[in-house]
């Protein structure tokens, strides 16, 4: 792409491949919007990116810790073979970001494949979380009695309606908590633990002294995703997450948008307002009312919201114990199972998803640092993995931004958080969207030209 074949100005300029900023490129260009689209790296993703062995290596290794090339491939294959999620996220099947690839019919260009299960760590052993009635009844984790507990409260949320005072046992999703809810159903401490953790997916257990709407829709979103297909309630796309921002670039560049990847931005100009009015790029100067960027391009702007995240990205050559050999799985340790205040969680995927060589799995073991030791805290996930290979260790901080965009037309996204799973990622695109546009997200398919 040379400078003469390019525009200089647009509606929006977008700075950043990771996913945040690719799903808003591709909604804004399907309304309409002239979107150019520009990132520093050569490669799409962002933070989020999916890379190649050889790229982990250089990203995360130095000196006598890169092996050689020919070393590396008499270990683990070829490098081709390998696309390693910098960020570990499962999507959920029913969740909001499954509703914009669908709506969007971003799902045409990429495949996905279904996660072997979602585990939970009580008591020293691995279990499946169970998520329908059936499999509360079957599941190790409970006693007959705690049993048909369970199966009670499992049935009230798939059965509760706002309009109906018979479906909802005395209960007010806004006014009771949590902790309200547990005691009506007589749940114990145990299936309180994988309610909480394995299914609503919240980190710690603030969530149980705040009204229970929030839980009771997480737990809903979890059930439901589990029925759509069975086993487990999430879905992993082939050769690893970088597919979907490319997705996102691709419904973009249908509708018009414009994109230059390995283009540093040299400066950003603001006009005499203090307003953004554009930038200036070795490919040249290109204007727009607005920007839209992930924080490392405004690190002025941003700040850290107090919270790191440690996460090692761990080769194995064998298949998790007390799994059943899954190629794909998910397991939570929740944090009082370890004397922890956050969770702990592991992404496990393999070759069936075309992520790494055959006879190999990549483990992602992530939580929020508590201490000054951070990988240290990972310690009771490496001991459920077993043998380990190779660990590949990042701790970063969660940032987001200082104001919302209005005064200065910078709108800038949240760093990825600790969660296993996209519902936030996808808050912050609504959020965003409707700063951006004044407009609520409404999902409507839109038919390719």
């Amino acid at each position: 792409m040379n400078e003469e074949t390019l525009d200089t100005d647009y509606d929006v300029i977008v700075l950043g491949t990771g996913l945040t900023e690719c799903i808003l490129s591709g909604l804004l260009s399907v309304d309409g919007k002239k979107v150019l689209h520009i990132d520093k790296q050569d490669h799409y993703g962002g933070a989020g990116a999916s890379v190649s062995l050889s790229q982990l290596y250089t990203k995360f290794k130095t000196g006598d810790q890169i092996l050689s090339q020919d070393a590396r491939e008499a270990k683990y294959g070829k490098d081709r073979d390998w696309n390693v999620d910098l960020i570990p996220k499962f999507l959920m099947t029913n969740g909001a970001l499954t509703d914009i690839l669908v709506h969007t019919d971003v799902t045409k260009y990429v495949d996905f494949k279904q996660v072997d299960g979602s585990y939970v760590l009580i008591k020293g052993k691995i279990n499946k979380v169970p998520a329908t009635e059936m499999e509360a009844i079957s599941s190790p984790l409970m006693g007959i009695f705690e049993k048909r507990r369970m199966k009670r409260f499992l049935e009230w949320i798939a059965n509760y309606r706002e309009d109906d005072l018979g479906t909802q046992q005395g209960l007010d999703l806004d006014k009771n908590t949590m902790d309200e809810v547990y005691y009506k159903f007589g749940l114990g401490n145990s299936t309180k633990e994988f309610i909480g953790h394995a299914m609503a997916l919240w980190t710690n257990d603030d969530y149980i002294q705040q009204p229970a709407r929030q839980t009771f829709e997480r737990v809903l979103l979890y059930s439901q995703s589990v029925a759509k297909f069975g086993k487990s309630p999430y879905v992993y796309p082939m050769y690893g997450l970088g597919e979907l921002p490319q997705g996102f670039a691709r419904l973009s560049a249908i509708y018009g948008g414009t994109y230059m990847l390995d283009t540093p931005i040299n400066k950003v100009n603001y006009n005499s307002n203090g307003e953004f009015e554009g930038v200036e790029t070795k490919l040249g100067n290109f204007k727009a009312p607005l920007v839209i960027a992930d924080p490392s391009y405004f690190a002025e702007k941003c700040k850290a919201s107090g919270q790191k995240v440690v996460r090692v990205i761990c080769v194995l050559n064998h298949p998790v114990s007390n799994t059943k050999d899954a190629d794909s799985l998910q397991i939570i340790i929740p944090q009082s199972q370890v004397g922890r205040k956050n969770d702990i969680y592991i992404a496990v995927v393999s070759s069936t998803h075309n992520v790494c060589a055959k006879g190999h799995y990549l483990a992602i073991c992530s939580t929020i640092v508590e201490t000054d030791k951070p990988e240290l805290e990972l310690e009771p996930a490496f001991k459920l993995l077993g043998d380990i290979e190779e660990k590949f260790v990042d701790v970063v901080d969660i940032m987001e931004p200082i104001e919302d965009g209005s005064k200065d037309k910078v709108f800038l996204s949240k760093s990825n958080d600790a969660s296993s799973h996209f519902e936030s990622l996808t808050d912050d695109v609504k959020d965003l969207y409707k700063r951006v546009t004044g407009n609520d997200l409404i999902l409507k398919p839109k038919e390719s030209e």
